[in-house]
């Protein structure tokens, strides 16, 4: 008799198990991708050509990182005052206050880099998207022209930058691609660390540095800025929704997923000394500018 009211009882909790569970609401979903065919923008949202003593790679993208996330119900609102979706972590460790970089989600492409319950969001019609794009890792490649020993040496060979673009970032330390470079001190926008690996002529090599591109030359696409401008040296990119406004009703019952497309179409810029399109740091070609060119955010219900 005792068994069976135990088995009873067991049954009965089982069966009161799905009434239990937390109701499952439908979510907003954010996922990158990079997208090096995309136009090339200036920081105005209009086409950006390359100058005629710069030239530009297009990087091949590992990772991103996304600092704030805010929808904008009109091109009039000012920056903040829409309904702010995410924002990561700031710190006061390195002095003034800085995005802290050991929080941020590094996203590959396809990633999800942010999601959260529709019953979250407050209802709404909203036509733009801002995100503050904080850090990027990607592969480029350098260009060797050189004599070593009386040894010529004409080579391409693959590094990886990691590229600091939000407008200041708190860094304990941080991997370049197999090696890390301590900091533990803030670092102003276009701060940037440097691995190359390889072996030249059968000679193995790794070269690691780190470096600052100048104030103010990091593209930020605001095609927005006559009515609702962003602090200068901030990387809060904005863009219109593809194909109309992203709409929230506060009914859905299914997932709505917006896909970021980040421009990287040459994205990665020098100036040039020799005009052969090629990187050459070793003849003073120096980075300036590693700003994402344009954003274009697509909706599916």
């Amino acid at each position: 008799m005792r068994f069976i009211k135990i088995f009873i009882l067991a049954a009965f909790s089982i069966y009161l198990l799905p009434a239990c569970k937390q109701k499952q609401y439908p979510k907003l979903i954010f996922k990158f991708k990079f997208d090096p065919t995309q136009a090339r923008l200036g920081s105005t949202g209009q086409p950006d050509p390359m100058p005629s003593n710069h030239a530009g790679q297009d990087p091949s993208m590992n990772f991103m990182s996304a600092h704030y996330i805010e929808i904008s119900p009109s091109a009039l609102t000012p920056l903040g005052s829409g309904p702010i979706l995410y924002q990561t972590a700031n710190t006061t460790a390195g002095g003034g206050s800085a995005i802290d970089f050991q929080h941020e989600i590094l996203t590959p492409d396809s990633g999800i880099f942010f999601q959260t319950a529709l019953n979250n969001v407050v209802p709404g019609t909203y036509p733009y998207l801002r995100i503050s794009l904080a850090y990027q890792n990607y592969g480029v490649k350098l260009y060797i022209d050189t004599t070593i020993s009386s040894i010529p040496i004409q080579q391409e060979i693959p590094c990886t930058v990691a590229s600091f673009i939000g407008v200041n970032t708190y860094i304990t330390s941080y991997k370049v691609n197999t090696e890390n470079i301590a900091v533990n001190a803030n670092r102003a926008q276009g701060y940037w660390g440097f691995e190359a690996t390889g072996s030249i002529n059968g000679y193995p090599y790794n070269y690691l540095t780190s470096g600052q591109a100048p104030p103010g030359q990091t593209t930020v696409v605001n095609p927005l800025f006559a009515t609702s401008p962003i602090p200068a040296g901030s990387c809060v990119v904005t863009a219109a929704f593809d194909g109309g406004p992203l709409t929230i009703t506060g009914n859905e019952t299914k997932d709505i997923v917006v896909t970021v497309s980040l421009s990287t179409n040459k994205s990665f810029e020098w100036i040039e000394v020799n005009q052969d399109g090629k990187w050459e740091p070793a003849k003073g070609e120096d980075i300036v500018n590693m700003g994402i060119r344009g954003m274009i955010p697509y909706v599916q219900y």
